[in-house]
Protein backbone atom coordinates (compact mmCIF):
# COMPACT_ATOMS: atom_id res chain seq x y z
CA UNK A 1 0.00 0.00 0.00
CA UNK A 2 1.71 3.14 -0.94
CA UNK A 3 1.97 6.17 1.64
CA UNK A 4 -0.41 9.43 1.63
CA UNK A 5 0.31 12.84 1.79
CA UNK A 6 -2.27 14.67 3.61
CA UNK A 7 -1.63 18.89 3.80
CA UNK A 8 -4.76 20.91 5.46
CA UNK A 9 -2.09 23.39 5.92
CA UNK A 10 1.64 23.71 5.50
CA UNK A 11 3.90 24.92 3.11
CA UNK A 12 4.28 24.45 -0.70
CA UNK A 13 7.46 24.63 -2.84
CA UNK A 14 7.49 26.06 -6.17
CA UNK A 15 10.06 25.18 -8.40
CA UNK A 16 9.62 27.05 -11.88
CA UNK A 17 10.75 26.89 -15.55
CA UNK A 18 11.94 30.62 -15.41
CA UNK A 19 13.05 30.61 -18.63
CA UNK A 20 9.84 30.95 -19.68
CA UNK A 21 7.12 33.48 -19.46
CA UNK A 22 4.33 31.68 -19.81
CA UNK A 23 5.63 28.87 -16.83
CA UNK A 24 5.75 31.92 -14.74
CA UNK A 25 2.50 32.99 -15.35
CA UNK A 26 0.72 29.71 -14.09
CA UNK A 27 3.10 29.41 -11.13
CA UNK A 28 2.05 32.89 -9.75
CA UNK A 29 -1.61 31.58 -10.71
CA UNK A 30 -1.15 28.49 -8.57
CA UNK A 31 0.80 30.29 -5.80
CA UNK A 32 -2.43 32.65 -5.33
CA UNK A 33 -5.09 29.74 -5.34
CA UNK A 34 -3.00 28.00 -2.52
CA UNK A 35 -2.70 30.98 -0.57
CA UNK A 36 -5.70 31.57 -0.27
CA UNK A 37 -7.20 28.56 0.90
CA UNK A 38 -4.24 28.99 4.11
CA UNK A 39 -1.72 27.15 2.62
CA UNK A 40 2.23 28.60 2.35
CA UNK A 41 4.26 29.15 -0.52
CA UNK A 42 7.62 29.26 -1.14
CA UNK A 43 9.91 29.74 -3.95
CA UNK A 44 12.98 27.26 -4.74
CA UNK A 45 16.09 29.51 -2.89
CA UNK A 46 17.48 30.34 -6.16
CA UNK A 47 14.26 31.37 -7.69
CA UNK A 48 12.91 33.56 -5.19
CA UNK A 49 12.62 36.90 -7.67
CA UNK A 50 10.22 34.76 -9.79
CA UNK A 51 7.48 34.54 -7.90
CA UNK A 52 4.98 37.48 -7.29
CA UNK A 53 3.26 36.85 -3.87
CA UNK A 54 5.04 34.47 -1.63
CA UNK A 55 6.71 33.73 1.44
CA UNK A 56 10.26 34.11 2.52
CA UNK A 57 12.20 31.60 0.48
CA UNK A 58 13.84 30.51 3.66
CA UNK A 59 10.61 28.62 4.36
CA UNK A 60 11.42 25.96 1.50
CA UNK A 61 13.24 24.20 4.06
CA UNK A 62 9.51 23.93 5.99
CA UNK A 63 8.02 22.50 2.80
CA UNK A 64 6.37 19.27 2.50
CA UNK A 65 5.76 18.93 -1.03
CA UNK A 66 7.67 20.60 -3.86
CA UNK A 67 5.17 21.71 -7.23
CA UNK A 68 6.93 22.26 -10.74
CA UNK A 69 6.00 24.51 -13.32
CA UNK A 70 7.50 23.55 -16.25
CA UNK A 71 8.15 20.30 -18.81
CA UNK A 72 9.68 17.08 -17.93
CA UNK A 73 13.28 18.64 -17.47
CA UNK A 74 11.52 21.27 -14.92
CA UNK A 75 10.80 18.27 -13.16
CA UNK A 76 13.94 16.33 -13.33
CA UNK A 77 16.04 19.84 -12.00
CA UNK A 78 13.58 20.18 -9.41
CA UNK A 79 14.14 16.03 -7.81
CA UNK A 80 17.52 16.82 -7.20
CA UNK A 81 16.36 19.93 -4.82
CA UNK A 82 13.01 17.35 -3.57
CA UNK A 83 15.27 13.72 -2.73
CA UNK A 84 17.73 15.56 -0.36
CA UNK A 85 14.61 16.90 1.55
CA UNK A 86 13.18 13.60 0.99
CA UNK A 87 9.71 15.35 0.49
CA UNK A 88 7.12 14.39 -3.05
CA UNK A 89 7.20 16.28 -6.19
CA UNK A 90 4.41 17.03 -8.03
CA UNK A 91 4.41 18.07 -11.79
CA UNK A 92 2.53 20.79 -13.44
CA UNK A 93 3.19 20.45 -17.17
CA UNK A 94 3.35 23.78 -19.32
CA UNK A 95 5.97 22.07 -22.04
CA UNK A 96 5.57 19.65 -24.61
CA UNK A 97 5.51 16.28 -23.41
CA UNK A 98 5.12 15.77 -19.87
CA UNK A 99 5.89 12.44 -19.62
CA UNK A 100 6.65 12.66 -15.79
CA UNK A 101 4.04 15.46 -14.82
CA UNK A 102 0.85 15.14 -13.14
CA UNK A 103 -1.72 17.77 -14.73
CA UNK A 104 -1.45 19.30 -17.62
CA UNK A 105 -1.82 23.43 -17.34
CA UNK A 106 -5.20 23.17 -19.13
CA UNK A 107 -6.09 19.62 -16.54
CA UNK A 108 -9.42 21.07 -15.25
CA UNK A 109 -8.33 18.97 -11.76
CA UNK A 110 -6.00 21.56 -11.04
CA UNK A 111 -8.47 24.21 -9.59
CA UNK A 112 -8.89 21.84 -7.38
CA UNK A 113 -5.14 21.10 -5.87
CA UNK A 114 -5.67 22.60 -2.56
CA UNK A 115 -8.60 19.61 -2.25
CA UNK A 116 -6.38 16.96 -3.32
CA UNK A 117 -3.85 17.81 -0.73
CA UNK A 118 -6.37 18.05 2.23
CA UNK A 119 -8.07 14.73 0.83
CA UNK A 120 -4.37 13.47 0.48
CA UNK A 121 -2.38 12.50 -2.31
CA UNK A 122 -0.67 9.01 -3.08
CA UNK A 123 2.62 8.83 -3.10
CA UNK A 124 4.51 7.05 -5.80
CA UNK A 125 8.56 5.93 -5.32
CA UNK A 126 11.23 5.79 -7.85
CA UNK A 127 14.55 4.62 -8.06
CA UNK A 128 17.45 6.85 -9.16
CA UNK A 129 21.30 6.44 -9.91
CA UNK A 130 24.23 7.69 -9.05
CA UNK A 131 27.30 8.39 -10.47
CA UNK A 132 30.83 9.47 -9.09
CA UNK A 133 33.37 10.66 -10.79
CA UNK A 134 37.15 11.86 -9.21
CA UNK A 135 35.40 11.58 -5.67
CA UNK A 136 32.59 13.55 -6.41
CA UNK A 137 28.94 11.80 -6.92
CA UNK A 138 26.29 13.34 -8.98
CA UNK A 139 22.46 12.27 -8.78
CA UNK A 140 19.89 11.71 -12.02
CA UNK A 141 16.45 10.18 -11.82
CA UNK A 142 16.57 9.68 -15.61
CA UNK A 143 19.66 8.43 -16.64
CA UNK A 144 23.69 8.92 -16.45
CA UNK A 145 25.38 8.98 -19.65
CA UNK A 146 28.85 9.10 -20.66
CA UNK A 147 30.05 10.49 -23.98
CA UNK A 148 32.27 11.14 -26.08
CA UNK A 149 33.17 14.92 -27.38
CA UNK A 150 33.32 16.97 -30.99
CA UNK A 151 35.58 14.50 -32.64
CA UNK A 152 34.23 12.06 -35.62
CA UNK A 153 35.95 9.07 -35.09
CA UNK A 154 35.48 5.77 -33.15
CA UNK A 155 35.90 5.92 -29.06
CA UNK A 156 36.09 2.79 -27.19
CA UNK A 157 34.58 2.63 -24.16
CA UNK A 158 34.71 0.19 -21.47
CA UNK A 159 31.91 -1.38 -19.78
CA UNK A 160 32.36 -3.49 -16.31
CA UNK A 161 29.11 -5.21 -14.25
CA UNK A 162 29.76 -6.14 -10.61
CA UNK A 163 33.54 -7.49 -10.89
CA UNK A 164 33.18 -9.24 -14.32
CA UNK A 165 35.84 -8.33 -16.93
CA UNK A 166 35.12 -5.06 -18.66
CA UNK A 167 33.74 -5.43 -22.20
CA UNK A 168 35.09 -2.77 -24.45
CA UNK A 169 32.49 -1.16 -26.96
CA UNK A 170 33.01 1.03 -29.97
CA UNK A 171 30.57 4.10 -29.77
CA UNK A 172 29.34 7.40 -29.21
CA UNK A 173 29.28 6.86 -25.22
CA UNK A 174 27.33 4.45 -22.69
CA UNK A 175 23.36 5.46 -21.49
CA UNK A 176 22.65 3.88 -17.88
CA UNK A 177 19.00 4.35 -17.39
CA UNK A 178 16.30 4.09 -14.86
CA UNK A 179 12.93 2.52 -15.31
CA UNK A 180 11.98 6.44 -15.11
CA UNK A 181 14.30 7.39 -17.91
CA UNK A 182 13.38 4.23 -20.01
CA UNK A 183 11.12 6.56 -22.29
CA UNK A 184 13.31 9.51 -22.69
CA UNK A 185 16.82 9.12 -24.10
CA UNK A 186 17.24 5.93 -23.17
CA UNK A 187 14.23 4.67 -25.64
CA UNK A 188 15.71 7.06 -28.41
CA UNK A 189 18.61 5.03 -28.38
CA UNK A 190 16.89 2.11 -29.01
CA UNK A 191 16.52 0.41 -25.03
CA UNK A 192 13.93 -1.24 -23.75
CA UNK A 193 10.48 1.08 -21.95
CA UNK A 194 10.90 -0.73 -18.25
CA UNK A 195 7.95 -0.59 -16.33
CA UNK A 196 8.50 1.83 -13.18
CA UNK A 197 7.64 -1.28 -11.07
CA UNK A 198 10.65 -2.77 -12.38
CA UNK A 199 13.63 -3.32 -10.09
CA UNK A 200 16.46 -3.18 -13.16
CA UNK A 201 18.46 -0.31 -15.05
CA UNK A 202 18.75 -0.52 -18.54
CA UNK A 203 22.35 0.11 -20.70
CA UNK A 204 22.59 0.60 -23.96
CA UNK A 205 25.40 2.15 -26.15
CA UNK A 206 25.58 4.79 -28.31
CA UNK A 207 25.84 4.51 -31.98
CA UNK A 208 27.88 1.05 -31.27
CA UNK A 209 30.13 0.14 -34.43
CA UNK A 210 28.95 -3.25 -34.51
CA UNK A 211 26.33 -5.28 -35.63
CA UNK A 212 25.46 -7.28 -32.38
CA UNK A 213 25.44 -4.90 -29.82
CA UNK A 214 22.37 -5.24 -27.87
CA UNK A 215 20.70 -2.89 -24.56
CA UNK A 216 20.97 -4.76 -21.19
CA UNK A 217 18.34 -5.21 -18.35
CA UNK A 218 20.18 -5.64 -14.86
CA UNK A 219 19.71 -5.56 -11.35
CA UNK A 220 19.83 -1.98 -9.62
CA UNK A 221 21.77 -3.67 -7.20
CA UNK A 222 24.73 -3.50 -10.05
CA UNK A 223 27.72 -1.57 -9.58
CA UNK A 224 28.53 -0.20 -13.50
CA UNK A 225 31.73 0.81 -14.63
CA UNK A 226 32.27 2.78 -18.03
CA UNK A 227 36.05 3.80 -18.49
CA UNK A 228 36.81 5.98 -21.33
CA UNK A 229 39.59 5.07 -24.01
CA UNK A 230 43.25 6.51 -23.00
CA UNK A 231 42.90 8.53 -26.21
CA UNK A 232 39.79 10.02 -26.11
CA UNK A 233 39.55 13.63 -25.37
CA UNK A 234 36.60 15.97 -24.65
CA UNK A 235 34.98 13.26 -23.22
CA UNK A 236 31.68 14.41 -20.71
CA UNK A 237 29.14 12.84 -17.60
CA UNK A 238 25.74 13.91 -18.48
CA UNK A 239 23.10 13.75 -15.80
CA UNK A 240 19.21 14.13 -17.00
CA UNK A 241 21.11 15.92 -19.96
CA UNK A 242 22.86 18.12 -18.32
CA UNK A 243 26.72 18.08 -18.47
CA UNK A 244 28.23 17.40 -15.27
CA UNK A 245 31.76 17.50 -16.20
CA UNK A 246 34.03 16.88 -19.00
CA UNK A 247 36.07 13.87 -18.31
CA UNK A 248 39.54 13.50 -18.75
CA UNK A 249 41.00 10.75 -20.61
CA UNK A 250 41.59 7.09 -19.11
CA UNK A 251 38.86 7.98 -16.86
CA UNK A 252 35.99 5.85 -15.03
CA UNK A 253 32.66 6.86 -13.95
CA UNK A 254 30.90 4.55 -11.44
CA UNK A 255 27.00 4.37 -11.81
CA UNK A 256 24.98 2.41 -8.89
CA UNK A 257 21.57 3.11 -7.26
CA UNK A 258 21.11 6.12 -5.69
CA UNK A 259 20.57 5.38 -1.65
CA UNK A 260 17.40 7.24 -1.40
CA UNK A 261 13.61 7.55 -3.68
CA UNK A 262 12.62 10.08 -5.80
CA UNK A 263 8.75 10.16 -4.40
CA UNK A 264 6.50 11.55 -7.04
CA UNK A 265 2.91 12.77 -5.61
CA UNK A 266 -0.41 11.24 -7.21
CA UNK A 267 -3.98 12.39 -7.24
CA UNK A 268 -4.24 8.38 -7.93
CA UNK A 269 -2.17 5.55 -8.99
CA UNK A 270 -0.14 5.92 -12.40
CA UNK A 271 -1.39 4.04 -15.16
CA UNK A 272 1.66 3.58 -16.75
CA UNK A 273 0.47 1.76 -19.93
CA UNK A 274 -2.57 4.14 -20.54
CA UNK A 275 0.04 6.96 -20.27
CA UNK A 276 2.49 5.24 -22.59
CA UNK A 277 -0.29 5.22 -25.19
CA UNK A 278 -1.58 8.99 -24.84
CA UNK A 279 1.58 10.29 -24.23
CA UNK A 280 4.06 8.18 -26.90
CA UNK A 281 1.42 6.74 -29.16
CA UNK A 282 2.03 3.12 -27.74
CA UNK A 283 0.44 0.50 -29.39
CA UNK A 284 -1.74 3.47 -31.51
CA UNK A 285 -2.02 2.95 -35.46
CA UNK A 286 -0.50 6.62 -36.86
CA UNK A 287 -3.64 7.03 -38.72
CA UNK A 288 -5.65 7.49 -35.56
CA UNK A 289 -6.63 10.46 -34.11
CA UNK A 290 -5.14 12.09 -30.87
CA UNK A 291 -7.58 11.68 -28.43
Amino acid sequence: MSDILQMSRGVVAIYVDIARDHARTIANRVAAALQARGYGVAPAPEQAAVLESVIAPSAFEDAALLVTIGGDGTLLRAARLAVKRGIPVLGINTGRLGFLTEFDEDDPRLARLSDFLAAGLQIEERAALEAEYAGRRYFALNDVVVRKGGVSRIVSFGLRFDREDPTHIPADGICVSTPTGSTAYFLSAGGSIIAPSVDAFGVVPLLPHTLFSRPLIVPTSSTIEISCDAQSAHAHLECDGDVMVELQPGAVVTARRYPAVVRFARTQPLGFFQRLEEKLRWGVSIKEKLR
